[in-house]
C-alpha cells in the first residue's frame, strides 16, 4: 500500500468524501472551504483504520512518515510547533466514522503538552492557572481513553483537592493545587501502566491515533453497530485539529447548538453554552450550562456572527445542523457541524417547513422522514423526562406504552377491563382464545414468542403496546405472580411496558399522548401524490376498520375471520362446532354462528363503503379454539382430588380426549387453511353465506361494497377450483333468496413455495393473489418463527449469518424470489391479476419498497402502520427514479 494517500488537510476535503474522511472530517473540510472560522487540521482516512485492523493492529506502511509530513503543514499554518517549549501547538484528537457512532473513543484535548511546553503555554497566555488546568485535563483524558485508566481514579484525586481547598468547580483551583493534582496524576499513571506519562508529543500523537483506530472495535461501538445495522468495514477517521480555548477567561466559552429545536422542529437557534469552559464541560454536567439566548446579552457581536453562520450552514447543507463552537477571547470558532438528530415530530415539521422556505423539494421532504419513526407519532410513549425503574427487557413487538395492574388470565383481563380497571395481560404466550382479554387490556407482556408471534400480530393490529419474548420473566400461573431474578411481582401489582423499546418497568410511568400535526397530514398528502402502491389495512373489527380509514387506508387487505370467533358468546358455539360427532351436529352449530358472522361482515363492509375488503376464510387449525390439554389436566387433577362434581369431571375427561385427538405434531403445516375447507366444506359455506347475505343487505340499503373472498393456504389449483365453486354456489343461492345481484371476487393467499411455483395454474381460478409473507417466510426458511426468535435467531443476527430478522424485514433473496416468480407466472395467465401483500411485512419500509419494485398493486398492514406504508410507498418511487437517473449518468 506504499504511496497511498492516507491524510488530508481540511482544505483538501469536501462534504461528499464522508466514506473516506468520516462525517466529521468531511464537514470540517466543507466548512473550511466555504470560509467559516474553523481551526486548521488534518484527517487520517477511514481506509487507514481498515488497513490498521487488517494488518493486526499495525500502522499501514508509510502512515507514520505521512503523519510527520502533514503535521509540518499544520505547524506552518499555525506558525507553531507541536511540543515547542516556548510557543507550543496543541491539538485535539477525535474519532469520526462515516455515520454518527456513539460509543466511539472520547475526545482528547490539549495533546502536545508536557512538563516543558506547559510553561510556554503559561508564558504566552500570561495565565499559569489556565495552562496547568489544560495539562491536568490532558493527562486525565489521555490516561482514560488511551492508557485505559479508570476515569474515576483521576476524578477522586481532583475531588480530594477541591474538598481540601473548599471549592466547588475545577476552575477555582489555584496553580499550586493544580501542580499537586498533576503530580498525583503522573504517579497514578506510573502505578497503573508501569511507565511514566509520555512526554514526547510525537509519541502522544501516535498513541492517540492508535487508540482511535482501536475504538472502532470497542464493545460499545460493536453493540451500537449491531443495533443500528451499521457495516463493520466502514472504519473510522481520525481528526487532528488545532486547539482553541474556551477556558481563557470571561471572554471565552464553549457550546453546542441546533439550528432548530430538535424536539419540536421550531425554527430558531436552540442550545447551551458555558463561559470560561472547554467543550467537554458542556456535556459532562459538572456545571449547569446557560441557554444560548443568554449569549446574545453577554456577547452580542459574537452571537450575531453565530446566527449568521447557523443560517449559512442550514442553507448550505439544506438541513437542520448540530453545531459545536468555541469562543477564544472574543473570537468565534466552529469546531463541528453535522445533521442534527431529531424526534419524529421535529423531523416532520422541519421537512415540511423547509419546503415552504424553498430549501428543499417535496420529494426531498418525503425522503427526510424515516417511516419507522412515524410510528412514534401514532402511539402514547413514555415521557422522556421520566425516571423509570426497568426490571426486564423483551422484544419491542408493538409500539406504544401502557401501565396497568398485572393479570395472568384473559377472562380476568376482560372482566377487569370492562369494569374500568387498567390491566396488563401477562402470559407465557398468547393464543387466539386470549383475544377477548387482549381487547380489554392496556397492553400485553409475554415470556415467549417473537416479533411476529400471535401476541405481537394481534396487539399491532389493535394498536396496543406489546413486549414479547421477555425471557427474564419466570411466570407462576398457579401462584398468580412472576419473578425477575429475586423480584416478585404479584397479580394486582402495577407495571408499565414500552412496546417501542421492549422495557418492562415497575409501577406506573408518565406517558405522552400522540399528536398528529398539520405538517404530518401535509407530508402524507405529498406522499399520496407520489406513490403508486395502494395501501390497505389488516382489520378484523369495525373499530379497526374505522381507525384504518382515518389513517388513510384504501381498503382492507386482510380480515381474519377466526378473530371473530373469540368472543365469550361465540367460543362455546365454535367449540360445539369443532366437537360435533357428525355433519348434522356441526351444521347445527354453524347455524348459530351464521348470524354472528353476518353481523361482523355487515359492519366492516359498511365502514369501508366504496373500498375493497378482503375477507379470509377460516385459517388456523381447529384445536386452537379448544382449551389447552395442560389446563384441562390441571382441572381434572383438582376435581379428582376433591372427589366432587363427578359429572363435571367426566365432561372434562371427554373434552381432554377430544383435544388430544385433534392435537397435531406440527399444526403450522397441518390441518388448517383450505384443508379445513376441503374436509369441512360446510364451515366455508357458512362463512361465504354470511358474507354474501351482509353484501345483499347493504346493497338493499344503497351502500356500495366491494367484497373479496380469500381462500387461505392453497398449494394446488384443484383445492382452489373446488372451494371457488363452493363460494360461487353459495353466492348464487344468496342472490336467488334475496333477489339482489352483487359483484365479488374470489382469490387466494399465496403463502407457500409450491403456490408460488405453480402460480400460473392457480391464477386460472384466482382473481387476486395476496401474499401471506409470515407463513411464506417460515416455509421458505424451514423454521418456525416463534422457535427461531426464542432460540437461535438472535445468534444468527449477532454473528451476521443473517443480516436482518426475516420476519421483520422481507428476505428479498429467498422469499422475494418466490414472490417475484408468483407475480410473473400469475400475470402470464391473467394479465389483469390484482396482487397485494397482507403479511406483517406490509408495513415495513424496506419490504414496501420491494413490493413496489416487483409491481404489486397494494400493501396491507395494521391500521397504525398505514401512514408508515403511505410514506414508504412514496419513498420507493422517488428512490427508484433517483437510481435510474444515477444509472443513466454513469452510462
Amino acid at each position: 500500500m506504499a504511496g497511498k494517500k492516507y491524510i488530508y488537510l481540511f482544505s483538501e476535503g469536501r462534504a461528499d468524501m464522508k466514506q473516506l474522511l468520516g462525517g466529521k472530517g468531511a464537514n470540517l473540510a466543507e466548512m473550511t472551504n466555504i470560509g467559516l472560522p474553523v481551526p486548521p487540521g488534518i484527517t487520517i482516512t477511514c481506509e487507514a483504520c481498515n488497513e490498521y485492523i487488517r494488518l493486526g493492529r499495525q500502522f499501514p506502511e508509510g502512515l507514520e512518515e505521512e503523519l510527520k509530513a502533514r503535521l509540518k503543514d499544520l505547524e506552518a499554518l499555525n506558525a507553531k510547533k507541536l511540543g515547542d517549549p516556548k510557543d507550543p501547538l496543541l491539538v485535539s484528537v477525535r474519532s469520526g466514522a462515516p455515520v454518527s457512532m456513539p460509543g466511539m473513543m472520547d475526545t482528547i484535548l490539549n495533546l502536545g503538552l508536557n512538563d516543558e511546553s506547559v510553561k510556554g503555554l503559561a508564558a504566552n497566555t500570561n495565565d499559569e492557572r489556565f495552562a496547568l488546568d489544560c495539562y491536568r485535563r490532558f493527562i486525565q483524558m489521555f490516561g482514560d481513553v488511551v492508557l485505559g485508566i479508570d476515569h474515576d481514579k483521576f476524578e477522586a484525586i481532583l475531588e480530594k483537592h477541591k474538598e481540601r481547598l473548599g471549592v466547588k468547580f475545577d476552575n477555582e483551583l489555584t496553580p499550586a493545587a493544580l501542580q499537586e493534582v498533576i503530580a498525583e496524576y503522573k504517579d497514578l499513571v506510573r502505578k497503573e501502566v508501569g511507565r511514566d506519562f509520555p512526554q514526547d508529543p510525537q509519541e502522544q500523537l501516535r498513541m492517540a491515533v492508535r487508540a482511535v483506530f482501536d475504538s472502532w472495535d470497542n464493545p460499545r461501538a460493536i453493540v451500537y453497530r449491531k443495533i443500528n445495522k451499521i457495516p463493520d468495514d466502514l472504519g473510522t477517521a481520525v481528526n487532528i485539529q488545532t486547539m482553541v480555548f474556551g477556558n481563557m477567561g470571561p471572554t471565552s466559552g464553549t457550546g453546542v447548538a441546533f439550528t432548530r429545536n430538535p424536539a419540536t422542529g421550531e425554527k430558531g437557534i436552540y442550545g447551551e453554552y458555558l463561559i470560561n469552559a472547554q467543550g467537554e464541560d458542556v456535556v459532562a454536567g459538572i456545571r449547569t450550562p446557560k441557554p444560548i439566548a443568554e449569549l446574545k446579552k453577554e456577547m452580542p457581536d459574537t452571537y450575531r456572527q453565530f446566527e449568521e453562520i447557523c443560517a449559512l450552514l442550514e442553507k448550505h447543507y439544506r438541513d437542520m445542523q448540530d453545531i459545536e463552537f468555541t469562543i477564544e477571547r472574543g473570537k468565534l470558532y466552529i469546531l463541528q457541524t453535522r445533521v442534527g438528530k431529531r424526534t419524529a415530530a421535529a423531523a416532520v415539521k422541519i421537512a415540511v417547513d423547509m419546503v415552504e422556505e424553498g430549501l428543499i423539494s417535496q420529494e426531498e421532504a418525503i425522503l427526510r422522514v424515516d417511516p419507522d419513526q412515524v410510528v412514534q407519532l401514532l402511539h402514547r410513549r413514555v415521557d422522556p423526562e421520566a425516571k423509570v425503574q426497568v426490571i426486564a427487557k423483551g422484544l419491542p413487538a408493538s409500539p406504544g406504552a401502557a401501565s396497568g395492574k398485572v393479570v395472568f388470565d384473559a377472562d380476568e383481563a376482560e372482566r377487569k377491563g370492562l369494569d374500568g380497571e387498567k390491566v396488563i395481560l401477562v402470559r407465557n404466550e398468547t393464543t387466539p382464545d386470549d383475544i377477548h382479554g387482549i381487547v380489554q387490556a392496556q397492553g400485553v407482556l409475554t415470556a415467549r414468542g417473537g416479533m411476529t408471534s400471535h401476541a405481537a400480530v394481534v396487539a399491532r393490529g389493535m394498536g396496543k403496546p406489546a413486549v414479547v419474548g421477555c425471557g427474564d420473566l419466570k411466570i407462576d400461573v398457579g401462584g398468580k405472580r412472576f419473578f425477575v431474578g429475586s423480584l416478585e411481582v404479584k397479580e394486582g401489582d402495577v407495571i408499565s411496558i414500552d412496546g417501542a423499546t421492549g422495557n418492562v418497568m415497575l409501577g406506573e410511568v408518565p406517558l405522552v399522548e400522540p399528536q398528529l400535526s398539520g405538517e404530518f397530514q401535509t407530508l402524507l398528502q405529498w406522499a399520496d401524490g407520489v406513490r403508486r402502491l395502494k395501501v390497505r389495512a389488516n382489520a378484523d373489527t369495525p373499530e379497526d376498520a374505522r381507525r384504518a380509514r382515518e389513517f388513510g387506508a384504501e381498503g382492507i387487505g386482510l380480515a381474519r375471520t377466526e378473530h371473530m370467533f373469540m368472543g365469550a358468546d361465540r367460543l362455546p358455539v365454535v367449540q360445539q362446532m369443532i366437537l360435533a360427532k357428525n355433519k348434522e351436529e356441526r351444521e347445527a352449530a354453524l347455524a348459530k354462528l351464521l348470524p354472528m358472522q353476518q353481523g361482523d361482515f355487515y359492519e366492516i363492509l359498511k365502514v369501508m363503503e366504496g373500498l375493497p375488503v378482503t375477507i379470509r376464510l377460516l385459517d388456523p387449525p381447529l384445536h386452537e379454539f379448544l382449551p389447552s390439554a395442560e389446563e384441562l389436566l390441571v382441572e381434572i387433577t383438582r376435581l379428582e382430588a376433591t372427589g366432587q362434581n363427578p359429572e363435571e369431571l367426566e365432561a372434562k375427561r371427554d373434552l381432554l380426549r377430544e383435544v388430544r385427538a385433534r392435537e397435531e405434531f406440527n399444526p403450522m403445516l397441518g390441518h388448517r387453511g383450505c384443508r379445513l375447507g376441503v374436509t369441512y366444506p360446510e364451515v366455508y359455506a357458512m362463512q361465504a353465506r354470511a358474507i354474501f347475505r351482509a353484501v345483499a343487505q347493504l346493497k338493499k340499503e344503497g351502500i356500495n361494497v366491494l367484497p373479496e373472498v380469500e381462500i387461505p393456504l392453497v398449494i394446488h389449483v384443484n383445492e382452489l377450483r373446488r372451494l371457488r365453486q363452493l363460494v360461487n354456489e353459495v353466492a348464487d343461492e344468496v342472490k336467488k333468496e334475496t333477489g339482489v345481484d352483487f359483484d365479488y371476487k374470489v382469490g387466494t393467499m399465496i403463502e407457500l413455495p409450491r403456490a408460488c411455483a405453480t402460480a400460473d395454474e392457480i391464477a386460472e381460478e384466482a382473481e387476486f393473489f395476496s401474499f401471506g409473507t409470515n407463513d411464506l417466510t417460515q416455509t421458505t426458511f424451514g423454521f418456525s418463527r416463534d422457535d427461531a426468535e426464542a432460540k437461535f435467531l438472535p445468534q444468527y443476527l449477532e454473528e451476521k449469518i443473517l443480516k436482518e430478522n426475516p420476519f421483520m424485514v422481507l428476505d428479498r433473496q429467498g422469499v422475494g424470489k418466490f414472490m417475484r416468480m408468483a407475480v410473473e407466472l400469475g400475470r402470464k395467465t391473467r394479465p389483469e391479476l390484482e396482487v397485494g401483500i397482507c403479511g406483517e411485512h406490509g408495513g415495513e419500509a424496506s419490504s414496501v419498497e420491494f413490493c413496489h419494485l416487483i409491481g404489486l398493486n397494494y400493501v396491507s398492514c395494521s391500521p397504525f402502520r398505514v401512514p408508515v406504508a403511505r410514506l414508504a410507498a412514496a419513498q420507493a418511487v422517488i428512490k427508484e427514479k433517483k437510481d435510474k437517473e444515477a444509472s443513466y449518468s454513469t452510462e
